[in-house]
């Protein structure tokens, strides 16, 4: 009997990925370009899993940002079969195939986790609106369309600023760029009058007193307390609802392999982002970048993903980005 306890305690503190692991190095795939928050939510975890050595591969970061993102999405597509291959995704994988009608599903792709749900704020330059009142204000009264930057055009930033324009009777124009980290650096300079970014996106321009965080899209404050400016949190920024703007969007961080891989090869990776969420690097940069934290796996990861695509397309439709 203690024999056979000691085998199950044994087995049960075995790792998942004991019967495999990487024999050559992990590229992690990122549908976006430079400086944006996929990117630096990838080189984070890059980081989190040399420095607390939970793999003995190295990991490399590989930006594929080009057709707006779907080189990425096709590139892991057409990789069936390789486990050293991770793309780090968000609402792109939904959105992507309905606006430019490519060849993609993420349902080709094999589920490893959510790790995190993203969340976006409206920005204007600190020179501007000190208000949502004032910046609706001020947009309706404006001679032409205010111009507002994103990342990418017919995705998450492009859609929030078509219901802005619904809820708020407002003209905006639209400016896709290559990344947040360009949409923010526009803004600075005053090229654009607002953004919806990330809060990872705009984080350094608000700290530096350049842009100012007007409300957040979501239900609920950001729950971040400490300070980040010398004299606001992230909890300080209103919800958008709150100053009369009823507009509420989430964005999923998840990981996926591509097609056909193993369930061992599958584990591996499961257990590994379990490990990075759980390294002091992993939590300093949620809170850092304001990010809402889940771990998501296995069929909840896929109830999950199923209405949040479900979401994505009632969203989109209504948005007029379908491609017919």
């Amino acid at each position: 009997m203690k024999a056979a306890i000691t085998l199950a305690v044994a087995l049960c503190g075995t790792p998942a990925f004991a019967g495999w692991e990487p024999t050559k190095p992990v590229e992690i795939v990122v549908a976006a370009g430079a400086g944006g928050a996929s990117d630096q939510m990838a080189r984070m975890m890059q980081a989190a899993i040399l420095k607390n050595n939970l793999m003995k591969q190295p990991i490399v970061v590989s930006l594929k940002g080009g057709a707006s993102g779907a080189e990425a999405l096709m590139y892991m597509k057409s990789s069936e079969g390789d486990p050293n291959k991770v793309l780090i995704a968000y609402s792109l994988i939904y959105m992507l195939p309905l606006s430019a009608k490519i060849p993609f599903n993420w349902r080709e792709l094999t589920p490893v986790s959510v790790i995190a749900l993203d969340q976006f704020v409206l920005w204007d330059n600190s020179a501007g609106p000190k208000t949502v009142k004032e910046f609706v204000a001020a947009a309706k009264a404006a001679s032409s369309p205010f111009k507002m930057g994103g990342t990418g055009s017919k995705r998450e930033d492009h859609v929030l600023t078509v219901f802005l324009e619904q809820k708020t009777g407002a003209k905006f124009s639209y400016l896709p760029y290559k990344s947040g980290g360009e949409a923010a650096t526009q803004l600075v300079g005053n090229h654009t009058e607002a953004n919806v970014n990330n809060p990872s996106e705009n984080l350094e321009v608000w700290r530096a007193g350049q842009v100012r965080p007007l409300c957040v899209f979501d239900k609920e404050r950001i729950s971040y307390t400490s300070k980040v400016t010398d004299t606001q949190s992230w909890a300080d920024i209103p919800t958008c609802k709150e100053e009369g703007v009823d507009v509420q969007y989430l964005m999923l961080r998840a990981m996926f392999l591509p097609g056909k891989v193993t369930p061992e090869q599958q584990a591996f990776y499961v257990e590994l982002f379990h490990k990075v969420t759980q390294t002091a690097e992993y939590k300093d940069y949620m809170e850092k970048q304001a990010l809402k934290p889940i771990f998501l796996t296995g069929k909840d990861m896929v109830q999950f993903l199923e209405e949040d695509d479900a979401q994505n397309k009632s969203l989109m439709t209504e948005a007029g980005f379908v491609a017919k």
